[in-house]
């Protein structure tokens, strides 16, 4: 309630501000918050008093990073972004389609953000992830990766560095390791004033993940939608997390131009989870086991590697050589810790 509170006189302040310098460009974006931020009773609850601040002394660049640097730490909402576009123009705009081909062929240069999978010793998978791309366009290249773990024994899902992306994406990577269709959450968008149910796949290209053990790496950094795979595994006993306390950005968000130079990104629905009726705005994922970001991807090998050897899962070592390799990690994890 407090930042709620908080932020309420922020966009107070801004309107003041606008009165007062007649900037249309924070009068501008100070409208789409209200029409469309998620909470609705936003400009009902206005208290406290507002400094003015002349936003004209600034350029282009220095008004986007400073709106964007207010609304994030006065709501506590890290999905508000505003970017200055220098020459973005209603003349060079691109369609959707023209959009959406050219980030799907910027996002193949990236793998869809796959940057790294194979089978470590103990065959044990790993899957280095670094971004939810469109799902369409991704489609193929995740199922091409799940088909390369299927015969792993367990999988490690590293999100250190992802800062998430497509919703569908989402939605599709879950799919692998739910057996049944399940119905994930719901995203309400209070400016569309309807409700949407995201529900996993009961089919997909690859090989789902099933009844094995599964591994998902975080850190300080991971967010979004890399949140949410982490939430909905862990919330559904599906996979441990390991490492650190996650960003903590749950809600969709859409984007605008203002001015033909501001791309203005703005969070405009609210998740609830099926299974817990929230989400982890705020909060962020808290892991079952803590660890360093440095240390994370060691510690869930580790700990694979135990619970394989403890259910007597054949690999391709034997008990002393998995005892071997298990002490060896140890002796690197600590080292580490040292330094």
């Amino acid at each position: 309630m407090k930042k709620t509170l908080v932020l309420i006189s922020l966009l107070y302040s801004l309107a003041f501000c606008c009165q007062k310098t007649n900037n249309p460009v924070v009068k501008d974006i100070l409208e789409k918050v209200k029409d469309h931020y998620t909470d609705k009773d936003l400009y009902k609850k206005l208290e406290t008093e507002f400094q003015p601040e002349d936003w004209d002394t600034l350029t282009g660049k220095e008004l986007a990073q400073k709106l964007t640097e207010k609304l994030r730490t006065v709501s506590g909402d890290q999905h508000f972004f505003i970017k200055y576009k220098d020459g973005l123009t209603s003349e060079n705009k691109k369609n959707a389609k023209e959009t959406a081909a050219e980030n799907n062929f910027l996002n193949s240069l990236e793998n869809f953000g796959f940057e790294n999978v194979k089978r470590l010793e103990g065959n044990i998978g790993y899957i280095n992830f670094k971004g939810f791309a469109e799902s369409h366009s991704s489609a193929k290249t995740l199922a091409s990766v799940m088909d390369f773990v299927a015969n792993t024994n367990s999988l490690i899902i590293d999100l250190r560095e992802n800062r998430g992306g497509d919703n569908g994406m989402l939605i599709l990577f879950c799919s692998y390791f739910f057996k049944e269709k399940t119905n994930l959450y719901s995203t309400y968008f209070r400016d569309k004033e309807k409700t949407v149910q995201n529900t996993t796949r009961t089919k997909v290209l690859g090989k789902k993940y099933l009844d094995k053990n599964v591994y998902i790496l975080t850190s300080r950094s991971t967010f979004s939608a890399a949140e949410g795979l982490a939430y909905f595994l862990k919330n559904y006993k599906l996979a441990k997390i390991i490492g650190e306390n996650t960003g903590g950005a749950a809600n969709p968000v859409d984007e605008f131009i203002i001015a033909d130079q501001y791309l203005t990104v703005i969070p405009v629905g609210k998740i609830s989870a099926t299974i817990t009726h929230g989400n982890w705005e705020h909060t962020g994922i808290s892991p079952d086991i803590k660890a360093t970001s440095e240390n994370a991807l060691k510690t869930a090998y580790i700990l694979a590697l135990k619970e394989i050897m403890n259910s007597k899962i054949q690999t391709e070592l034997n008990r002393d050589e998995l005892e071997n390799l298990i002490e060896k990690l140890e002796n690197e994890k600590s080292k580490m810790a040292v330094f």
